[in-house]
């Protein structure tokens, strides 16, 4: 009998204990024998310069799951690390197929706001028609497409945060000691990943690699505001909207500076 591989794709930037308990619940209702977290390298709807190393999410995923309550069953996976970029869903299916096909079944598992774009997938129906999909409940996302064609997890553990939320609350130097394991809350402060100072020296390498990119000014110039460093800041939405006239963003964050500055320092900003 073939070994049934429940497959969950995600950036994991960083896992959190909502991932764990989803892979933890699966195995528990033996939708599957064993759980594949499918680090993606690159998200075709994700900004691939603004993810965190692949190596250092697949670092973080293997310690959470090894503190999960089934390390011999819950595993990464760096499967798309060495396939084509962007990462298909459909590629790594087929990849997996023709490489373990004969000893495993494999299914795939997925959040309602991911499957809310899934049409927007790469071969979806062919995917639809080979595979058995699990949709869990995310607030705010109903599951609507196809709903007849996949099994929906209603009892599925609901999690209220997100990984930006832990990348957020590391920025600000808040407690994410709740969301992450221990052993992934440690690696996070020994690498000092997604402090503002840490957010900056990265973004300075990115502009000197890609300095026609109009986004990482304006990611730069969202880590000076938030330092108030706002001629900084000024610095880089003035960039972003040279590079790019239709970003809007960077002219949002530039009004709203001119407008902090002329109310805290209207004497000497508007005399």
């Amino acid at each position: 009998m073939k070994k049934r591989m429940l497959l969950y794709f995600g950036s994991f930037d960083p896992i959190h204990n909502g991932h764990i308990a989803l892979a933890e619940y699966a195995l528990d209702k033996d939708i599957a024998d064993e759980v594949a977290l499918i680090i993606s390298p690159q998200n075709p709807f994700k900004a691939a310069l603004l993810q965190t190393p692949e190596y250092t999410r697949y670092e973080m995923a293997e310690l959470a799951c090894k503190e999960s309550r089934y390390p011999d069953r819950i595993k990464p996976s760096v499967v798309e690390f060495v396939l084509e970029k962007p990462s298909y869903t459909i590629n790594t299916l087929d990849f997996l197929k023709e490489s373990c096909g004969a000893e495993m079944e494999f299914a795939i598992i997925t959040g309602s706001d991911i499957w809310a774009r899934f049409d927007e997938w790469k071969d979806y129906e062919r995917i639809l028609n080979e595979y058995k999909i699990y949709v869990y409940p995310r607030k705010g996302y109903e599951v609507e497409k196809f709903a007849d064609r996949v099994t929906i997890l209603e009892d599925a553990p609901f999690v209220e945060f997100s990984s930006t939320e832990i990348r957020d609350k590391r920025e600000r130097n808040e407690d994410i000691s709740a969301m992450v394991s221990p052993s992934v809350a440690k690696y996070i402060t020994e690498k000092q990943l997604w402090t503002l100072a840490g957010r900056i020296v990265s973004l300075n390498a990115l502009i000197d690699a890609n300095p026609e990119r109009d986004d990482l000014y304006v990611e730069r110039g969202k880590c000076y505001y938030r330092h108030n460093e706002w001629g900084k800041a000024i610095n880089d939405f003035n960039k972003a909207k040279q590079l790019n006239p239709d970003n809007v963003e960077a002219k949002q964050f530039h009004d709203v500076i001119y407008e902090i500055l002329s109310f805290r320092y209207k004497d000497i900003y508007n005399p």
